[in-house]
């Protein structure tokens, strides 16, 4: 539509332009950096610079004129995909799911998909956003400053806006990449000056009084064009140039003030009337000022350079320049504030009826009419969720509850925004409050949609009662929930959410860390596994399996997880989510591995990558990828961990999310190995400040776990005795013991160390019974056998079995029918990787960890 492609193209130029050699130089550098960044006050001609340099420069430009209404994500990148193919047809096809407000979520990802499509790229490109002030979403600002940091050398990024821009550009700006253009560089110098009253503005000024003009502007484009209009008209222009005086907002007020006094009453009443569209026609004008001579005010106010723009090449659609537009809707607000509502409404019926509903509802807002404007907003949810989704949300908060409470829709959507936003209480109350509601307009739907509604609310209910650790609430809710919900409704609203995400809904992946009574969580996950497990179709209960597992594994009740897990994936209905699916399949790994059978835990991590179907596959891969890295790690191989490391995107000093969190712990451990404590030790006091303030206590305790084996490691053993003693008595009563046993031996040194000196009195106590449950767990672990197994080759582990077995080195050469320097050299291979010094310590560690030998060896 030609309304949304006008936001796409470059702007016409007037006739006669000034020429600026020094500033297109300067925008020329920008064709040699990453970022150019224009920003000046309105009306310091940023817009007219850039398009001039564009055509001049003949580069390929991707242009989006930014509003209000693209301060969304999916907005956004749609505005800037679409501007490229325009340019790139081919570009961007396979990256779609960029437009997706689950993207957001981890725009890393996303800005590297985009970057390798721009890799692609045969020839350079220039990226132009102008009127970027309305871009105020963070996730957008990160977006681009990591889109930044990554992109391909042909490819240029001009940014105007009336302020500076709010995103880090140090390492930018250290690396050359950037320069700033200011309102410094957009002023009018006198030369230029006198070249513009001259030519284009058809004035007969002095050196003298353009340089008084130019002085008391202090160079201000837009203030020279004013008084280019005012001097027309003037009869004494040396009078009138004396009057110049004050601060530009009073030069601005003055002469705009002048300019519009002298208009035609049917003109002035024209642009008081359209000054509230952001783009318009002759058509659109007409609806909105009833005046059918539309177009030709549109043209004479062109022809009088009365800051109207034109925005195609037939000179169809214009907008008003930004300043002339403020200065407009600010006077007719103030003289007739009825007539401007009334306004906003025929707007928003004229774009309503040819298909501009986005406009047309901010429109119906601004216009008071928020009945029609709920009418469109229900009309639209599905569209408006998936691609407007911060706007929709700002257009609901601003309604009042009154206006939406027999749209049942536009409530869940609400909900669901604070819910995945982290604000569980409020969206709580909401929920109930919408509860309480919808009982009272029972009569108003049919029973199957007035079932749909109440199970929709039971389960946001029940949900947010979870997440706020309410076990006995959350039962009640769900128990109402089973009440309304008919076995395949697709209208629960779980069902409806991105299947094939990860992103987006990731911050869900461990909700066995939002309780912290793991004992009042295991009957309530029984239950309600018990309830629901007959449902051919409910997806929703892949969580409570993955959390029930997580809950067995953590116990070290391994069969039973092997149970739930076999049952859990053996559903149809799950495989499809993506993120349930992910889940469970890094969870069977894991206990694969704690079984004994790494070769398993590799092949299934190994499938998973290769059958799994997401536009979140980058992302998904980085999750799979750090799994295998553990696995890897925990068999020994520390070098293949260590490649994992060097290659896996993450560093340790990352701006560290939490939904990454189990893979900046395996990078943590393998650092920690790999010699580099110090980096490992600050990545983890990183870690531990993220949970710390989300008060989860098992991610608390996993975190603390590996911060005291990285302490061993960097020989601080003292100070990690101290921080076992804290996290023994964190853990105790929750039973935990997975958390500790899959640290394999350095823990089983420290809670060996632990135990003699707490008997010794020189540590916290923390009951015996507790530490020698997590030693035996150690010590009967398949898991550590295998270890063991990975890290030393299969003739020292004969020579190991036979020092177990009490035989001498020559004894040991007789057997294997080696020679006896050649034990020599396989124990001291053996210990240093064992970490022992002594035959004696070799074989407390063989009692440890190998288990009695199934032949004798020959």
């Amino acid at each position: 539509m030609m309304m949304i492609s006008s936001k796409l193209k470059i702007p016409l130029m007037g006739r006669s332009l000034v020429h600026r050699p020094r500033l297109m130089r300067k925008l020329d550098e920008g064709l040699h950096l990453k970022l150019t960044l224009v920003s000046a006050p309105a009306g310091y001609g940023k817009t007219t610079a850039l398009t001039h340099w564009v055509k001049q420069s003949q580069a390929l430009a991707a242009w989006i004129s930014l509003d209000k209404l693209d301060n969304d994500w999916s907005q956004f990148w749609s505005c800037m995909l679409i501007s490229i193919q325009e340019k790139i047809p081919s570009f961007g096809h396979s990256i779609a799911f960029l437009l997706e407000k689950e993207s957001a979520e981890s725009y890393e990802i996303a800005m590297w998909s985009l970057c390798n499509e721009m890799i692609l790229l045969t020839r350079e490109l220039v990226i132009i956003l102008d009127d970027f002030h309305f871009i105020e979403q963070p996730v957008i600002h990160e977006a681009l400053r990591c889109l930044l940091e990554q992109l391909p050398a042909h490819v240029h990024l001009y940014i105007a806006s009336r302020t500076d821009w709010a995103i880090p550009t140090a390492r930018l700006l250290a690396q050359g990449e950037v320069q700033h253009i200011t309102m410094q560089d957009l002023r009018f110098e006198l030369d230029e000056g006198i070249v513009y009253f001259r030519d284009t503005a058809d004035l007969s000024l002095t050196n003298e009084q353009v340089s008084e003009l130019c002085h008391q502007t202090e160079g201000w484009v837009s203030g020279l064009q004013l008084a280019a209009i005012r001097l027309r008209r003037s009869a004494n222009i040396a009078e009138s140039i004396r009057q110049f005086n004050g601060q530009q907002k009073h030069i601005a007020d003055y002469l705009l003030e002048e300019v519009f006094r002298h208009l035609t009453a049917p003109l002035r009443e024209f642009l008081l009337m359209t000054s509230i569209l952001s783009r318009m026609n002759a058509s659109l004008c007409q609806a909105v000022t009833g005046q059918m001579n539309s177009q030709d005010h549109l043209e004479r106010l062109e022809h009088l350079k009365l800051f109207i723009i034109p925005l195609d090449e037939h000179r169809s659609w214009y907008r008003y320049h930004h300043m002339f537009a403020e200065f407009l809707q600010q006077m007719a607000a103030r003289t007739n504030p009825e007539q401007w509502q009334q306004a906003h409404v025929r707007a928003a019926n004229w774009l309503e009826d040819h298909a501009h509903d986005e406009e047309a509802v901010e429109h119906y807002m601004k216009g008071g009419s928020t009945e029609d404007a709920v009418r469109l907003i229900e009309k639209n949810l599905s569209e408006f969720i998936h691609t407007q989704s911060s706007v929709l949300m700002n257009w609901i908060a601003a309604l009042p509850a009154s206006s939406y409470k027999d749209k049942p829709m536009i409530e869940m959507f609400y909900i669901s925004v604070l819910l995945t936003g982290g604000q569980w209480s409020s969206a709580l109350h909401r929920a109930e409050q919408a509860h309480l509601r919808f009982l009272a307009l029972q009569d108003k739907w049919p029973e199957t949609e007035w079932n749909t509604i109440m199970g929709n609310i039971y389960f946001f209910c029940g949900i947010l009662s979870y997440l706020q650790r309410d076990l006995l609430r959350t039962s009640t809710y769900f128990e109402r929930l089973d009440q309304y919900f008919q076995e395949g409704d697709n209208g629960i609203y779980f069902h409806t959410m991105g299947r094939t995400r990860y992103q987006g809904e990731d911050k869900f992946n461990d909700l066995l860390t939002l309780n912290h009574d793991l004992h009042a969580i295991e009957p309530f996950l029984r239950k309600w596994i018990k309830a629901w497990e007959e449902k051919a179709y409910f997806p929703f209960i892949g969580y409570l399996y993955i959390t029930y597992c997580k809950l067995l594994y953590e116990w070290d009740r391994l069969e039973e997880a092997e149970l739930y897990l076999t049952q859990a994936m053996g559903r149809e209905d799950l495989p499809s989510y993506v993120q349930i699916w992910v889940q469970l399949v890094c969870m069977s790994a894991r206990l694969q591995l704690a079984l004994g059978h790494p070769d398993e835990a590799s092949k299934q991590l190994l499938h998973l990558k290769y059958t799994i179907e997401s536009p979140d596959y980058e992302w998904i891969m980085c999750k799979i990828e750090a799994e295998q890295a553990y696995l890897i790690l925990r068999q020994g191989a520390y070098g293949v961990a260590l490649e994992w490391a060097e290659g896996c995107g993450l560093a340790p000093t990352d701006r560290v999310s939490l939904n990454r969190m189990s893979e900046y712990l395996v990078l943590a451990r393998v650092l920690a190995v790999g010699g580099r404590s110090v980096e490992a030790i600050g990545l983890l006091e990183t870690l531990y400040r993220i949970i710390d303030r989300d008060n989860r206590l098992r991610e608390r305790i996993r975190v603390m776990i590996v911060q005291c084996t990285t302490l061993h490691y960097s020989g601080q053993t003292e100070t990690a005795l101290v921080k076992l003693g804290t996290v023994l008595q964190l853990a105790e009563s929750g039973g935990y013991v997975r958390s500790f046993a899959d640290e394999g031996t350095v823990m089983a040194e420290l809670l060996s160390l632990y135990l003699k000196r707490q008997q010794n009195g020189k540590l916290s106590p923390v009951a015996m019974a507790y530490i020698k449950r997590l030693l035996h767990a150690l010590h009967s672990s398949h898991a550590d056998e295998a270890w063991l197994k990975g890290l030393l080759t299969e003739q020292e582990i004969k020579v190991l079995r036979l020092i177990k077995d009490g035989l001498l080195n020559k004894e040991i050469a007789l057997k294997l029918n080696i020679t006896t320097e050649t034990v020599k050299f396989h124990l001291k291979n053996m210990y240093r990787k064992l970490g022992v010094h002594t035959r004696v310590q070799a074989v407390q560690r063989a009692n440890q960890w190998l288990k009695p030998a199934n032949s004798t060896v020959k």
